[in-house]
């Protein structure tokens, strides 16, 4: 035999019928404090302090009506009703949970197992998670379905744990998501948190904080109450609140938890702070009367219209339930008639409990349900047609995914300020986690009223921990701080950022070279010596002044070529050093313009040969003098050996040597142009590389070869300034930047080219012109035996 132990307590209403729907509300939300002796059997708890979910049982009882007087959803069957209520205290929950599964009788059962089926079939509530996670513990294990109108908890979702639980408002997982979603669209990234001390809180804002964190927004502080903490702890978090620097607070909590909070903060008004409202607390009726949160904005549930159909026992009972008049209309919106959004969830748990018990004892023929209210029907039967129950009702779709989850849909609602100075709310928005990423949240008005200065005006407040970092600065996270928390520094040299809060620097690409803001890249600046800038236009007037002067000089021997002096100082030799000074000097004008790969081979090797056709011509002049002293000895004939085919074929030989070095140098690796990243970081040099090395020295060392044995065989000023100059010409060449480099190398050329014009030719031009009576064979006979 079974029997119940204690008292029972009673439904607050209840109504017999071939299946019963049970029924778990706040009705009630406190109790009376119960001394215990432990002498005698306790007193049951007293409920005390009426609810505004008194409302929502009268849903239940409505929506249960309405079904039994439908011709299509389980015609010929009348469902009753046992609605209890909690007190908001999970031991009455729980008390009202092992009532429902095995009814009101003292005696309930006198078979030796009490095995026998729940009174019910099915539950509807509670209305908060902590009380609906009780009583899905009692009534899971007897298959018995619990669908709940209003617990959110993440947790519930667990269908290890909860088998049997079903809800029609979604899971708090979906709502942290939205929250941190929104969060982020206003672009607060340094928020605060509070939260109750209960399931629906804890579990609620860890998943938002989680959610927050993918988002990139950072907590200052997290801190949680109950409405039944000392008052001292309840300041505790006013003061955070007021003190802290973010000016956004997110808060996860129940209606009654946050009266508690808001009444200490209105004793001493914080600064300005932007409230973000979870479903629990956002629209509940109480809370409009806090004027200082003008301005907080959240989600909520979707508001609904219930259809109230032509009769007069329904219109009677729906107005006498809410207190409000019906139009001639069918249809009448829940808000203005005083409810709060959960009842249509409540009006949707009944009707899907009603769709599965239809499923379960119905069979269609020819198109009309027939229902057999004889056969037996097991909760369990209930809860396997409750996984598969799709519908809609009112235009909204009603149906549970593998976790008894409904589709997570939710309106986002702002607090502003009527005419009259009192908050009402405004839907402006809403969230649907079924649409593709990045398109849920969606804002039916631009304008939404955030809280500035304790007034409502249309301007969004900064919520940041720092400002953020300007292009051309990248962020370092500050130490020991969050990572919202940075200073904005500087991009290195060569980087750019070019987007805000940049987390780091992009190098530009090779041939780029950031701006002084460094947040844009732009072309490096190619440099290479040019006619149209000064330096390129001195040293090719240069040039050409230097190859003019050795026309005119060669015109003046030319003119006076039968002159003692110019016929004395070898005259084919002399014509043809002046032929290669003139070489000397234009080959000068091809290191100057844009390398490019002709330009580039022709100007080393026009150097290289042209300078040593000259030096070959020095060297030439040099052995002809020498050998007019060695004349001078008696039975001397050595000029016989060096006469001037000789003279000229000495000078092609050396220059052949040098024409064959250049042909192997350009044969086996030429110069080629060649854009210089790494001299300069911010410009492009624009150079011949040598291409061979042993090339590029080799043609100079021939010339330095040939130039050191003039100086030997005879040490004059022409050769002496030469070889300086070029020997000064190596570190220079080398220690030169960018363009530079190749000024320098024209600047050898002109300089030893000059050098020997002046201190060859020079002194006999000016006895031609100048001394023509010096210009004699007597003079000129005196001189060389001088």
């Amino acid at each position: 035999m079974c029997e119940l132990l204690g008292t029972a307590r009673l439904p607050a209403f209840s109504v017999d019928g071939d299946y019963v729907i049970g029924g778990v509300f706040s009705i009630h939300y406190n109790t009376q404090k119960v001394k215990h002796n432990y002498t005698t059997r306790s007193e049951p708890l007293q409920c005390t302090g009426r609810s505004v979910i008194l409302k929502i049982s009268r849903v239940m009882v409505f929506a249960i009506e309405e079904i039994n007087n439908s011709t299509k959803l389980l015609p010929g069957i009348r469902l009753g009703y046992q609605i209890h209520d909690s007190c908001a205290s999970v031991t009455v929950a729980v008390h009202a949970a092992f009532q429902l599964s095995n009814g009101l009788d003292p005696v309930f059962y006198t078979g030796a197992n009490c095995s026998k089926s729940s009174t019910v079939m099915a539950v509807v509530g509670e209305s908060g998670s902590t009380p609906s996670i009780s009583i899905s513990h009692v009534i899971g294990p007897f298959n018995i379905p619990q669908v709940s109108h209003s617990a959110t908890c993440a947790c519930l979702s667990d269908k290890r744990q909860y088998p049997s639980f079903f809800r029609t408002i979604p899971s708090d997982q979906f709502q942290a998501v939205a929250l941190a979603k929104l969060v982020k669209h206003f672009g607060w990234t340094w928020i605060g948190a509070v939260r109750s001390d209960s399931d629906y809180g804890n579990n609620g804002m860890a998943a938002f904080l989680d959610a927050a964190h993918k988002e990139g927004i950072c907590v200052e502080y997290s801190e949680s109450f109950y409405r039944t903490h000392p008052r001292s702890r309840i300041q505790r978090v006013a003061d955070v609140i007021r003190s802290s620097t973010a000016r956004v607070v997110v808060a996860f909590s129940t209606n009654g938890d946050m009266g508690i909070l808001l009444e200490e903060l209105s004793r001493e008004p914080s600064p300005p702070r932007q409230w973000i409202g979870s479903e629990g607390w956002i629209t509940h009726p109480d809370m409009l009367r806090f004027t200082f949160c003008a301005g907080a904005i959240g989600f909520a549930i979707q508001k609904a219209v219930i259809p109230v159909a032509a009769s007069p026992v329904l219109t009677e009972f729906w107005e006498d339930a809410f207190n409000c008049r019906l139009e001639q209309s069918t249809k009448v919106e829940l808000i203005p008639c005083g409810c709060v959004r959960s009842d249509n969830m409540v009006y949707k748990a009944i009707y899907a409990i009603a769709h599965a018990i239809h499923n379960a004892v119905c069979q269609e023929t020819n198109s009309t349900p027939q229902c057999d209210k004889l056969t037996r029907t097991e909760p369990k039967q209930v809860l396997t047609q409750l996984k598969k129950v799709k519908f809609s009702q009112n235009g909204y779709h009603v149906s549970f995914d593998a976790n008894g989850d409904p589709v997570a849909t939710y309106e986002l609602v702002n607090w502003q300020k009527s005419e009259s100075g009192s908050i009402v709310l405004v839907t402006v928005g809403y969230y649907d986690a079924s649409l593709p990423l990045g398109q849920e949240l969606h804002m039916t008005k631009v304008q939404i009223c955030v809280i500035l200065s304790m007034y409502c005006m249309w301007q969004v407040p900064v919520s940041v921990c720092t400002d953020s970092c300007p292009h051309g600065t990248h962020k370092v996270l500050q130490e020991g701080k969050p990572i919202c928390c940075n200073d904005c520094v500087p991009c290195p040299e060569g980087e750019i950022s070019n987007v805000t809060d940049s987390s780091d620097c992009f190098p530009c690409p090779k041939e780029f070279w950031p701006n002084a803001n460094r947040d844009t890249c732009f072309p490096k600046p190619v440099e290479f010596l040019s006619f149209d800038e000064v330096l390129g236009i001195i040293l090719a007037a240069f040039s050409v002044g230097g190859a003019c002067l050795a026309i005119i000089t060669a015109s003046v021997f030319f003119r006076h070529r039968t002159s003692p002096i110019v016929r004395a100082n070898n005259s084919e030799l002399s014509f043809l050093l002046l032929f290669s000074l003139t070489l000397c000097f234009l080959c000068s004008l091809t290191f100057i313009g844009a390398p490019s790969e002709w330009s580039c081979m022709l100007r080393h090797t026009a150097f290289g040969i042209t300078f040593v056709l000259c030096i070959s011509c020095v060297l030439g002049k040099t052995i002809v003098v020498l050998m007019a002293f060695r004349a001078t000895l008696p039975a001397s004939n050595v000029m016989k050996w060096f006469g001037p085919a000789q003279q000229r074929l000495s000078v092609l030989a050396f220059t052949l040597i040098q024409v064959v070095i250049c042909i192997l140098w350009l044969t086996i690796s030429p110069p080629f142009p060649f854009k210089n990243f790494t001299q300069f970081k911010d410009k492009i040099i624009l150079e011949c590389a040598l291409g061979s090395a042993v090339g590029f020295w080799a043609v100079l060392g021939y010339i330095g070869l040939l130039a050191i044995l003039c100086f030997i065989l005879l040490i004059t000023f022409s050769m002496l300034i030469f070889c300086a100059v070029w020997i000064t010409f190596i570190p220079a060449y080398v220690s030169s930047p960018g363009k530079f480099t190749v000024a320098v190398e024209i600047f050898a050329i002109l300089a030893s080219s000059f050098g020997l014009i002046l201190c060859i030719f020079a002194p006999k031009c000016f006895i031609i012109l100048f001394k023509p009576e010096k210009n004699t064979k007597k003079y000129v006979m005196n001189k060389n035996a001088s």
